[in-house]
């Protein structure tokens, strides 16, 4: 795969995201999703119903912000802060997924707790150069 197809693998995950978690807009999501969405999470049930169905479920605070984000051939991994989930705490994310044909295919998720200051052993952030509010 050429960097061109992976810089463009980067830009499609994000703009999917963005369309999905920050703007809900489920239409227009479901041309970056496939509907045969292979899911890999232990936080959303099976298929792109189920992602839908997360953020469907999920309070309208709902939010997603994008850190980091590589592609190595058809998979991208995207490193990202989920605010206004309903929990206490932001989730900090490491999604992987895989691209075919523009869409969506495959998704794996890692999700932990956010930590504050006082939790964060190395004594930095887990997302960006601040720790979240109230910590």
């Amino acid at each position: 795969m050429s960097v061109t197809s992976e810089t463009t693998n980067k830009a499609l995950v994000l703009v999917a995201f963005d369309t999905l978690f920050n703007k809900r807009d489920f239409r227009a999501a479901e041309q970056y999703w496939s509907p045969d969405l292979i899911q890999h999470s232990a936080h959303i049930g099976p298929g792109r119903e189920g992602l839908f169905d997360f953020v469907t479920a999920a309070p309208k605070s709902l939010r997603y912000e994008p850190g980091m984000i590589v592609a190595d051939a058809d998979l991208v991994v995207a490193y990202g802060r989920l605010s206004g989930t309903g929990r206490a705490r932001n989730w900090i994310v490491a999604t992987v997924v895989r691209v075919d044909s523009g869409r969506l295919v495959e998704q794996w998720d890692v999700m932990e707790d956010e930590a504050s200051r006082t939790e964060a052993l190395s004594g930095r952030p887990m997302f960006g150069e601040r720790f979240p509010e109230n910590s």
